[in-house]
C-alpha cells in the first residue's frame, strides 16, 4: 500500500482504498462501499464516509443494522462518549456487552497466559481479527509495536479512539488474498484470538499468519471453538484432532487450563487431542520461535505496576449483576471473580492488589471505559 492522498492509498494492484483516521479500509469483498467511501472523501465529506463505513458488519452478524442518526451521534460527539456509549450508538448488543467485560472473561485472561507461557519479549506483533483492541492495549503497555487487523471497520475506529490508539490498524478480508500487508513485514508474535474458528479457509489463513511470523516469530491461536461441545456462539469450530493437524508443530491446549494456570501462577499443561475432545476451547502455540512453556507469573495475567485499577464493574454488593442472561450462560461457570468481593473501589496496581487483580476483581480499563 502507498500513499495515494491524505485520504487514501493505492494497492500493487492501482486500486485505491479510503483511510480514515489511519485506519487503512481494504476489505476486498467491498469494493462498491469503499468507492461510495472514496467519493465521499474526494468531495471532503469526511463524516459522511465514516458513517458509511461504520455502519458495515462482519458476513456473520445478525443483529440490527447501526441507526444513520446514531452513527452520526457518535461521529459527532465522539470525544465525549464513554467506549459503552460508542457500542450503544454502534447497536452491538450482545457484541457489545462482550467487548465492554472482556477485560474479565475468563478467555481473555486464558489468551494473556498462552502468550505469557510462551513470552519471548516480542518487539512487534501482528493480531488478526483484533476486535477493539483488548490485547493489543495489553502488548502496547509492554512496549511492543502492534499491528491489528479485523473485517470489522467500527471495531478498528472504536480501538484507535477508546482502547489502544497507538496501534497500527487496517481493515481486511481474512479469507482473500493478498492482505494489505507489506510483503516483506514480519512480526516477533502473531496471534488470533477467539476468532480462528469462524475463519476459513483455515488452512490458506494459517499459511498467510504463518508468513508474517517468518523464521523466527511465533503463533498465539486462543481459544478456539471445539466443535464437540456445545458452544453459544456462532462459526466454524474444529475438533481437537483437526486442530492438532492444522498445528503439527504446536502446543495445544484446555483454554480452562490456561485460564487456571495463570490463577494458581504456575506453567500450564498442554494436552494430546484425545484428552481434549470435551474442552470448551483450544489455544494453541506454534511456529519456528516458540520457546518451552514457563509458568505464567503475572508478565502478562498482571497490570503494569503503578496502573490505576478499578473495581470490577459487574461486582454489586455481593451480587454478580450479569449484563444478560446469554453472558451469564457463556462465561459465567469459568469466572475467575467471587460475587463477594471485598476488592477496593480504585486501587494502584502492585504487590498489595495482586490477588484481586488476578482474580479479575480489580480491573486495568480504558480510561473512558
Amino acid at each position: 500500500m502507498t500513499p495515494d492522498t491524505p485520504h487514501s492509498v493505492r494497492d500493487a494492484a492501482g486500486r485505491r482504498w479510503p483511510v480514515i483516521d489511519g485506519i487503512v479500509f481494504a476489505r476486498a469483498s467491498r469494493p462498491e462501499l469503499a468507492g461510495e467511501a472514496l467519493a465521499r472523501l474526494d468531495k471532503g465529506d469526511r463524516d459522511g464516509a465514516l458513517v458509511q463505513l461504520l455502519a458495515d458488519q462482519d458476513d456473520w452478524w445478525r443483529g440490527p443494522t447501526a441507526d444513520e442518526a446514531a452513527l452520526r451521534a457518535l461521529v459527532r460527539d465522539r470525544a465525549a462518549l464513554t467506549l459503552r456509549e460508542a457500542m450503544a450508538h454502534l447497536a452491538w448488543g450482545p457484541v457489545g456487552d462482550y467487548f465492554a467485560h472482556r477485560w474479565s472473561d475468563p478467555t481473555f485472561l486464558a489468551g494473556l497466559a498462552l502468550m505469557e507461557a510462551h513470552w519471548t519479549a516480542p518487539r512487534s506483533s501482528f493480531e488478526l481479527a483484533c476486535g477493539i483492541g483488548h490485547y493489543l492495549r495489553a502488548l502496547l503497555q509492554r512496549g511492543v509495536a502492534c499491528t491489528g487487523a479485523d473485517v470489522v471497520f467500527a471495531k478498528l475506529w472504536v480501538a484507535r479512539h477508546w482502547v489502544a490508539p497507538a496501534a497500527e490498524l487496517v481493515c481486511l478480508d481474512a479469507a482473500l488474498a493478498p492482505w494489505p500487508v507489506a510483503e516483506d513485514a514480519r512480526f516477533d508474535l502473531v496471534a488470533c484470538h477467539d476468532a480462528f474458528y469462524f475463519l476459513e479457509p483455515k488452512g490458506a489463513i494459517l499459511a498467510r499468519l504463518r508468513r508474517l511470523a517468518g523464521d523466527a516469530g511465533w503463533l498465539a491461536i486462543a481459544h478456539v471453538h471445539n466443535r464437540d461441545w456445545p458452544n453459544l456462539s456462532a462459526g466454524a469450530a474444529v475438533t481437537a484432532e483437526e486442530l492438532a493437524a492444522l498445528f503439527p508443530d504446536g502446543r495445544v491446549y484446555d483454554d480452562a487450563e490456561l485460564t487456571r494456570a495463570a490463577l494458581e501462577q504456575r506453567v500450564p499443561q498442554s494436552a494430546p487431542p484425545t484428552a481434549l475432545m470435551g474442552a470448551e476451547a483450544f489455544s494453541v502455540a506454534a511456529g519456528p520461535g516458540l520457546l518451552p512453556a514457563q509458568a505464567v507469573t503475572g508478565r502478562l495475567a498482571l497490570p503494569p505496576e503503578g496502573v490505576a485499577l478499578r473495581r470490577n464493574p459487574l461486582l454489586h454488593e455481593g451480587v454478580i449483576a450479569w449484563p444478560s442472561e446469554r453472558y451469564a450462560r457463556e462465561y459465567g461457570p469459568r469466572a475467575t471473580y467471587p460475587a463477594a468481593s471485598d476488592a477496593p473501589e480504585r486501587a494502584l496496581s502492585g504487590a498489595a492488589t495482586a490477588h484481586w487483580a488476578l482474580r479479575r476483581e480489580l480491573l486495568d480499563l480504558p480510561e473512558r471505559w
